[in-house]
């Protein structure tokens, strides 16, 4: 069904929905090369929505498939893929797209609803008041099952994870660079304030915080 000109289709579970995502496109107007040099941290952010297409590109290059195989953009060590990414929109922070947060189904290329409502105030708290991140009508969380990489590599997954966190971050980075915006980064908050805020599963542990948007 169509909820505010989005298609819907059914998720897993009972009664669940997810919001299909524009397809990505894999050529853009900005070669790596310039994303690199014009890449800064952005700590200030303009008034102004992103549309799907936007978020769809944005996670795509984050952590997207990369080809039939189910390979992604970023890299993973056994392609154990520990990490998890979730979307917390503002109000009017993406048209058309009801304020809350949204998990990233990388096989579906989808959003996956889940708290409702306006939660970068929430966020901002929890990451010792970080003020400017509100400003940013998104914000990407990535957040970690370490279980997923540990099972095959013991205690040295976690340090494979937090490489992988690595490799997303800067994905995030070029890719809004690429698309004319920018991206902020905060790694400084409490993880158990955060996880309550963002309802994540108990075995899913926040790692980064990255506000985008267009350049204030």
């Amino acid at each position: 069904m169509v909820i505010l000109g989005l298609m819907f289709t059914a998720a897993p579970g009972p009664g669940a929905e997810l919001v299909k995502l524009p397809p990505p496109s894999y050529k853009g107007a900005m070669s790596v090369e310039e994303a690199l040099k014009a890449r800064r941290t952005v700590r200030q952010f303009a008034a102004r929505s992103l549309d799907l297409w936007q978020v769809s590109q944005l996670l795509w290059g984050a952590d997207g498939l990369s080809d039939p195989r189910g390979h992604r953009t970023a890299a993973s060590a056994g392609a154990t893929y520990p990490l998890e990414i979730y979307l917390v929109v503002g109000e009017r922070g993406v048209t058309d797209l009801p304020a809350g947060v949204y998990r990233y189904l990388v096989k579906e290329h989808a959003l996956e609803p889940g708290v409702k409502g306006d939660l970068r105030q929430a966020v901002a708290r929890a990451s010792l008041h970080q003020a400017w991140m509100t400003q940013a009508p998104v914000m990407a969380i990535i957040a970690a099952d370490y279980r997923r990489c540990t099972a095959r590599y013991g205690e040295r997954g976690l340090m494979y994870t937090h490489m992988e966190a690595g490799h997303v971050g800067t994905n995030v980075f070029l890719q809004a660079e690429a698309l004319g915006l920018g991206a902020g980064i905060a790694g400084a908050f409490e993880d158990q304030g955060l996880s309550q805020a963002l309802q994540l599963p108990k075995e899913q542990v926040p790692l980064l915080v990255m506000p985008v948007g267009f350049k204030g």
